[in-house]
């Protein structure tokens, strides 16, 4: 499979790593230094692009991809607002767009575990639900995409919460989401509900990139081939 990195930093160079063990060719590395030369890729050329970048550049990377054909796995958040011209452009061309908030399997059994202690606490008002997110200090957008899924799990099913919000809210009716960054933490994701007489806690920690880098990989050879828009959900046949 012939990969192109658009967007080279730290989890490029992760995910360059893991899909060179597993056989594949990187065919290009793109980053703010050579971006003119994305252009140049078409499905002649690679058969997928991998997209890690930044919140400010991901909308303009997605268009472009995505309209000279190529198949796109995106694992960038913070642009989330625009993820409606995205998928009415893989349409539009009848191409291949995969988008999560997060790669990690790990991550994402998180969210099916999250949902359901979500349902089964709904009925009981006592408890009052926050969220704490922690990542490295590179990270630009607040709170993190794993964190707004795990926030959006809980709404669905609570119906007592109305939204989130980043750093207020009571815990009833709006769920508060902390945002930290310390150091070069991978990603912990803690989510509360607490009671006058006890609380309930459900965490997870990555320890690395590997997780995240190696999901995306997989995403990448299951989107090869395939036309429409598509996520982690698809990709576990859950």
């Amino acid at each position: 499979m012939r990969i192109v990195l658009l967007g080279y930093g730290k989890m490029g160079k992760v995910i360059e790593g893991i899909a060179l063990e597993r056989g594949h060719e990187i065919v290009g590395r793109i980053d703010e230094t050579n971006r003119a030369d994305f252009a140049s890729f078409s499905p002649a050329t690679a058969d997928v692009v991998i997209e890690f970048s930044h919140p400010t550049a991901a909308l303009q990377n997605l268009k472009d991809s995505i309209g000279q054909g190529l198949p796109t796995v995106c694992g960038t958040t913070g642009w989330l607002e625009h993820r409606s011209e995205i998928e009415a452009l893989t349409a539009k061309t009848s191409g291949a767009f995969f988008y999560a908030s997060n790669y990690s399997i790990g991550v994402n059994l998180f969210f099916r575990l999250n949902q359901q202690l979500a349902k089964l606490i709904s009925p009981y008002s006592e408890y009052q639900v926050e969220m704490t997110e922690i990542h490295h200090i590179h990270k630009k957008d607040a709170p993190s995409g794993t964190a707004i899924t795990l926030a959006e799990g809980i709404l669905e099913v609570n119906n007592r919460l109305s939204q989130w919000a980043l750093e207020e809210g009571d815990g009833r009716s709006t769920l508060p989401i902390k945002a930290l960054r310390e150091g070069e933490v991978p990603g912990t994701h803690v989510v509360t509900y607490e009671s006058a007489v006890d609380s309930i806690e459900i965490k997870h920690t990555a320890h690395n990139r590997q997780g995240f880098a190696l999901g995306a990989v997989v995403a990448a050879e299951w989107l090869v081939g395939k036309v429409g828009v598509f996520g982690m959900d698809d990709l576990l046949g859950v």
